[in-house]
């Protein structure tokens, strides 16, 4: 069988307090830059959890929305987790495993999303969804992102080093929703802004309410 082409989105929830979750910091990179499922565009998000924030740091990058939408995936929640079209888990560093869920994944029928700026404003992009397979009631999340991220981790399991992030979410919103069936979205999105956030870029995905799985999903 065959790969259909396919973006596939790979979610790693991790946290500067954990030592385990560098590694796979660094695999998500890896994975975003090599793309090594051909034919497969691998969309990648890093989500800081902050349930090691008690435990002798606090991560700058963390958020309860993330330790949240870990545990609404249910099953176990660990770090470094990665979670594959919002359906396989697989620890977060273990780079093969990863790919070899994502071309599970790709084999499943996926919509396409298309994102342009809605010029001339700047502050809103035009998000057209196509192609969605049969669903239940959906959302349609924008993601804004940040790479080249650095910390110096002064105390914790990671006291003394110096990390770096790329693919940091560091607002996650549900921008509509998308009825059982609809197989087609369009609209204008306004983007969130923060002017301490230097090296933006912004994702979208189509995610079924019920089953969690990621229908579509697509960046600039």
């Amino acid at each position: 069988m065959s790969l259909l082409a396919a973006a596939v989105l790979v979610e790693l929830f991790t946290s500067e307090g954990c030592s385990s979750c560098p590694p796979a910091d660094a695999t998500l990179s890896r994975l975003e830059a090599k793309q090594p499922v051909p034919g497969v565009q691998l969309i990648v998000l890093s989500e800081h959890v902050d349930y090691w924030n008690d435990l002798g740091w606090r991560d700058p990058y963390s958020d309860a929305q993330f330790s949240d939408r870990q545990g609404a995936y249910g099953g176990r929640i660990y770090t470094p987790q990665a979670v594959i079209d919002g359906r396989a888990d697989v620890v977060g560093s273990d780079e093969d495993a990863i790919v070899r869920a994502a071309r599970g994944a790709a084999l499943e029928p996926h919509g396409t999303v298309s994102i342009t700026h809605a010029a001339p404003d700047v502050h809103h992009v035009r998000i057209a969804v196509a192609g969605l397979p049969p669903h239940g009631s959906a959302r349609l999340l924008l993601a804004v992102v940040e790479d080249g991220l650095v910390s110096k981790v002064a105390r914790g399991e990671n006291a003394g080093r110096t990390l770096k992030h790329s693919a940091v979410v560091r607002s996650l919103k549900a921008v509509a929703t998308i009825p059982a069936s609809v197989d087609h979205w369009t609209a204008d999105v306004e983007i969130p802004t923060d002017a301490s956030w230097k090296q933006s870029r912004i994702v979208a995905f189509v995610q079924d309410e019920r089953s969690r799985r990621v229908l579509a999903a697509g960046a600039p």
